[in-house]
């Protein structure tokens, strides 16, 4: 059976990823061989309908389960109407929930567990501290980032009186997009420092 894993990293000891439409990466992987293949979100950053259009995404690329720490409404009714089942996962590794789904250890899910706009968090838009990802390329020196909001506290949580679990996923998954960014800067920064 092909299966999707929302991932904050491209291989199967990555940490699997709270959130279903801001993910970073979608391991797909073979449940009886393991072979696996990892695909960049192209949704990440969409200012509005990621959820629909990352379930359009593993949809289209054959997932028959789909397993993660939340999905909101939009995403859930996409997976829905394709008959992909979901499967919750309180997390780890992608390997480890491989391993849960194999053994019948996840929950399906009659329902989208978060709500409309919980993956948001101040990420996507790349608005809050001036991090947008075109990471300056053609805008002379390579630095320009856009006008930068002084960072004075983090994002407010999606929606205020969040669960405990709903703000650990969050910030779980902020803080792989966080981790995503600085390979970024550090790869650019390599290169930069390469060319002299």
């Amino acid at each position: 059976m092909r299966i999707v894993v929302t991932a904050n990293g491209a291989d199967l000891d990555a940490q699997a990823s709270p959130v279903f439409g801001r993910c970073p990466t979608y391991i797909f992987i073979d449940t009886e061989t393991m072979a696996f293949e990892a695909m960049e979100n192209p949704a990440i950053s969409a200012p509005r309908g990621a959820g629909t259009q990352a379930a359009q995404f593993v949809v289209e690329h054959g997932a028959q389960a789909v397993v993660t720490g939340n999905t909101g409404p939009n995403a859930f009714s996409v997976l829905q109407s394709a008959n992909v089942p979901v499967c919750l996962f309180a997390g780890g590794t992608v390997r480890e929930a491989v391993e849960a789904y194999n053994a019948g250890q996840l929950s399906v899910t009659g329902a989208a567990s978060a709500p409309a706009h919980a993956g948001m968090g101040g990420m996507g838009m790349g608005s809050r501290m001036g991090m947008g990802r075109g990471m300056g390329r053609g805008m002379g020196m390579g630095m320009g980032r856009g006008a930068a909001v002084p960072p004075t506290s983090p994002a407010p949580l999606a929606t205020p009186a969040a669960s405990r679990e709903e703000q650990i996923a969050e910030l779980k998954g902020m803080a792989g997009e966080l981790r995503k960014q600085l390979a970024e800067v550090i790869e650019r920064l390599d290169r930069l420092e390469k060319e002299e």
